[in-house]
């Protein structure tokens, strides 16, 4: 049975920007990053972890606006805070 997950996603993506030095990456490196270190085991629905970041940092209704700008149709960066 799968952990209950101690971070949201949005938090799992900050941490896996943060670990790189230059604060951006891909969806997919993102993803592989998370899954790498369990920081969101649990997920619900059939997306790909790829794609569900990629809906939590660019779309999510503006909602997330403030930590993540998207630099590329495939990657996003932290934004200074």
């Amino acid at each position: 049975m799968p952990r209950k997950n101690l971070l949201s996603l949005h938090e799992a993506i900050v941490i896996a920007l943060i670990n790189r030095g230059v604060r951006s990456a891909t969806f997919t490196e993102i993803a592989d990053f998370i899954v790498k270190r369990n920081l969101y085991s649990e997920r619900r629905g059939n997306i790909d972890l790829a794609t569900q970041v990629m809906l939590r940092s660019t779309k999510a209704n503006g909602a997330y606006r403030h930590l993540f700008e998207q630099v590329s149709p495939t990657s996003i960066r932290l934004r200074n805070l």
